[in-house]
């Protein structure tokens, strides 16, 4: 195939769904041979808030020091190559339709054809161990226990702030979501935990104790070093990174830590993309990362108010997460997302948090950016990873494939 036909295929794959479950991922990547070397190390986080940064800052700190890795996240916001790193490159377009084309033929006889996201992972895992990674950082995609991530045998185990979170597919309290979450935890493998609602502490407690994997709760933030990611909270996400290197052992240098901690880069996160108009980027897609998104805001620009152009896909929490943006701002535009999964204006307008706000409704993106420039008003795009990657691609002037994984 070549790289366009490879990209429409795997797209094509989201018609399988959501499938938790780890025979089918562990069979994939044994059968395409994309399980990591032994001397490979496989850093896993898992996580409600805060794992792609996590992962971003483990990656940036290791590279910093020496030590080759390989990164892989999700979702992706414009280009599936995202997902794929190695040394903080891409893959190229032809080594993903190579992989693409060796699984399809595969698995094309197979009876339950794998996921989407499963076929996601074989890609990454397969690249990683051909481009001789000595170093392996994993962000789960949902959940943790039946995650295909888990697949891969860990030898640190990250545990990133745990809130209510794809209920559908986890649980309906937080006791139930911590569990899933804590099921990346393996045996002897130490755990790096931030610190955790009560009910969610004394779950991965436990799931630790019966492991026999030891346990740390990181309780400082990084103060003493500069953080290229905005917020108080990525400092906490700095603290765990750095923690679960120390614990897999890295030598940890100063200079090496000042480095990777400054030149840390992960789009979609507090991300300035303008001055002058303010425009920020932000994924917030739940009450508490719409809060710690409000107190950056702050951080940084005061009392001034921003228009919010907004859009989500299967909020778990819809009005808490507008009762936090609402703080800070007077209009909202919502626009949908190209999804089946997009929320809908009604869903928002009814909402008690949007009385007194000046709610706006457009079809898309650029009409919502084309009602901000004319007032020239500082700008604030969030709501979903998903609504960002429509924004990053209507300004790059590039398709966007809508995906739901």
């Amino acid at each position: 195939m070549t790289y366009s036909e490879a990209i429409d295929w795997i797209y094509s794959t989201q018609n399988f769904g959501i499938k938790l479950g780890l025979d089918a991922p562990t069979e994939l990547l044994a059968q395409f041979l994309a399980f990591p070397k032994r001397e490979t190390k496989v850093i896993h986080v898992a996580g409600t808030n805060g794992k792609g940064s996590t992962c971003a800052l483990i990656d940036s700190l290791a590279r910093s020091h020496g030590v080759r890795t390989g990164l892989f996240t999700s979702p992706h916001l414009v280009d599936f190559r995202e997902r794929f790193r190695v040394n903080g490159e891409m893959i190229s377009e032809e080594l993903t339709a190579g992989y693409l084309t060796q699984i399809r033929d595969m698995v094309s006889d197979w009876e339950h054809h794998p996921t989407f996201f499963e076929l996601a992972l074989a890609v990454g895992m397969k690249y990683f161990c051909e481009m001789n990674c000595e170093l392996i950082v994993l962000e789960t995609g949902m959940g943790g226990r039946l995650d295909a991530t888990t697949a891969v045998p860990a030898d640190i185990c990250v545990l990133t702030p745990i809130g209510m979170d794809h209920s559908q597919f986890l649980g309906d309290t937080l006791a139930k979501i911590a569990g899933e979450k804590a099921g990346i935890i393996v045996s002897d493998a130490p755990v790096v935990s931030a610190v955790q609602e009560k009910e969610a502490s004394r779950v991965i407690a436990v799931q630790a104790n019966k492991m026999r994997a030891p346990l740390s709760v990181v309780t400082e933030t990084v103060q003493s070093y500069s953080v290229g990611l905005a917020g108080e909270h990525q400092r906490e996400n700095a603290a765990l990174a750095l923690e679960s290197l120390y614990l897999l052992g890295v030598e940890l240098r100063y200079d090496a830590v000042r480095d990777g901690l400054s030149n840390v880069d992960w789009p979609g996160r507090f991300e300035i993309v303008s001055a002058e108009p303010i425009t920020i980027l932000d994924g917030a897609h739940n009450p508490h990362a719409a809060a710690a998104l409000v107190e950056t805001w702050r951080e940084y620009y005061g009392d001034l108010k921003p228009t919010i152009i907004f859009g989500a896909i299967e909020s778990k929490d819809l009005g808490g997460v507008l009762d936090c943006l609402t703080s800070i701002t007077e209009k909202i535009i919502f626009t949908p997302i190209d999804s089946p999964k997009t929320v809908q204006f009604s869903d928002v307008q009814d909402l008690d948090s949007m009385k007194g706000v000046d709610l706006v409704k457009v079809d898309n993106i650029q009409e919502a950016l084309d009602i901000v420039k004319l007032k020239n008003r500082p700008m604030l795009i969030t709501g979903s990873l998903y609504l960002l990657g429509e924004y990053k691609a209507y300004v790059r002037n590039v398709e966007h494939v809508p995906t739901s994984q």
